[in-house]
C-alpha cells in the first residue's frame, strides 16, 4: 500500500484525517511531529484497528534542522523499503501563539516558522519523492482573507515581506500582533500552494498542489495558548451559534479531519491542483481565497524568500523545478 506523511496526523483534525485515510482509503501512514510519545500511541491504535503500517518520525516543523533530520529519515525508510510509496504529503502541523513574541532556534517568529516556513522546506526536500498523481495538501485558514468575517476578527499583515515576518520585533521595533502573524502565515502557505501548482503544471508533473480550510474548529490545538476561559466559551455551544450568525467559517474536528482526507485520496479532487477548498457547516466546498492570495507577482517574492530563509542549497533543490 502507498503511504501518506501527515504532520500534527496524532492530535486535532488530523487524528480524524489520519483514521479516514487508515480506514477508508486503505493508506499506510508517516506520522510527523515533535511528541514521539503520542504518535507512538496514535500508531499502535491505527495498527490495531485498520490494519496498515504506520511510522513515526520525529519533526518539529518551528525548526529548520528538525525538518532536514526528519526527511533524512523519512528518505531512509523508503530507501530500505521500511516504506512505501509516498502518495501524498499533507502539511497540517501549526500553532496560534498567545502572549509575547517568541522566536525559534534559527531566530525566526515562531508562528512563521511553523506554521509555514518549516512545511515549505519540507515540500522541497521530499516533493521529488512523491509518486506521481500524488498530492501535496496544505492546512490553511479563512483568516487570511481580510474580507471576510473571519479575516476582520484578526486582520494580516500584507505590507511586511515573509523575511519581515519572520524577523518581526527585533531591533527594538514593535513586533506585529500574534493575530495577525497567525492570518499572514496561513496567507503565505496558500500563496505558496499556488505558486506551488503553477511550478508544477510548468515542469509536466501530475503531483498536485491544494489548499484547504478547515474552518472554525473547537477542541483542536488553536486555541491551547489562551486562557481557559477562552478555551471554555470558544467550545461551547453559545460561541458556535454566534460565530455562524456573524458569517464565521465553521468547522467540526471530526467532519474537518475527514474533509482533509477527502481532498488528500479522493479522486473525486484529482483536478483540485491550485484551488482552495473549505469546510463550512458540515459542507466540503471549492471556495475563492484572498485576492491577494492570487497575486503572482507576491507569490514569486515569496518563493524566492523563502529559500533564503530556509537556507536551501544547491544540492536540496528538487530536480522537478531544475
Amino acid at each position: 500500500m502507498a503511504t501518506i506523511l501527515i504532520t500534527g496526523g496524532h492530535s486535532g483534525i488530523g487524528i480524524e484525517c489520519s483514521k479516514l485515510l487508515a480506514s477508508t482509503y486503505h493508506y499506510n501512514l508517516i506520522l510527523a511531529g515533535r511528541s514521539p510519545e503520542k504518535m507512538n500511541e496514535f500508531a499502535t491504535e491505527l495498527r490495531n484497528a485498520y490494519g496498515i503500517k504506520v511510522s513515526v518520525l520525529k519533526m518539529d516543523t518551528s525548526s529548520l534542522s528538525s525538518v532536514r533530520l526528519g526527511v533524512a529519515e523519512c528518505c531512509k525508510m523508503l530507501d530500505n523499503g521500511e516504506v512505501d510509496t509516498l502518495q501524498a504529503i499533507i502539511c497540517n502541523a501549526g500553532i496560534r501563539l498567545n502572549g509575547k513574541i517568541s522566536y525559534t532556534a534559527d531566530g525566526y517568529e515562531e508562528t512563521i516558522a511553523t506554521n509555514y516556513l518549516g512545511h515549505a522546506l519540507l515540500v522541497e526536500l521530499l516533493i521529488d519523492r512523491v509518486a506521481e498523481n500524488g498530492r501535496i495538501v496544505f492546512t490553511a485558514s479563512g483568516t487570511h482573507d481580510p474580507d471576510t468575517t473571519d479575516g476582520k476578527m484578526m486582520g494580516i499583515a500584507a505590507e511586511y515581506s515573509v523575511t519581515e515576518l519572520a524577523n518581526t520585533g527585533k531591533d527594538s521595533k514593535k513586533p506585529v500582533s500574534l493575530g495577525k502573524l497567525y492570518a499572514t502565515s496561513k496567507l503565505d502557505i496558500i500563496l505558496y500552494a499556488y505558486e506551488l501548482d503553477r511550478r508544477l503544471r510548468k515542469s509536466g508533473s501530475s503531483i498536485l498542489s491544494i489548499a484547504y480550510d478547515p474552518g472554525a474548529t473547537s477542541g483542536t490545538g488553536f486555541l491551547r495558548s489562551m486562557p481557559k476561559p477562552v478555551q471554555w466559551l470558544a467550545g461551547s455551544s453559545f460561541a458556535h451559534w454566534l460565530m455562524k450568525r456573524n458569517g464565521v467559517t465553521m468547522g467540526d474536528i471530526v467532519l474537518s479531519g475527514k474533509f482533509l482526507a477527502t481532498v488528500t485520496a479522493n479522486p473525486k479532487y484529482a483536478n483540485g491542483s491550485g484551488k482552495y477548498f473549505q469546510s463550512n457547516d458540515g459542507n466540503l466546498i471549492e471556495q475563492k481565497s484572498s485576492k491577494l492570495s492570487y497575486d503572482e507577482q507576491r507569490a514569486r517574492k515569496l518563493w524566492n524568500d523563502t529559500k533564503t530563509l530556509i537556507h536551501l542549497q544547491p544540492n536540496e533543490e528538487a530536480k522537478i523545478f531544475r
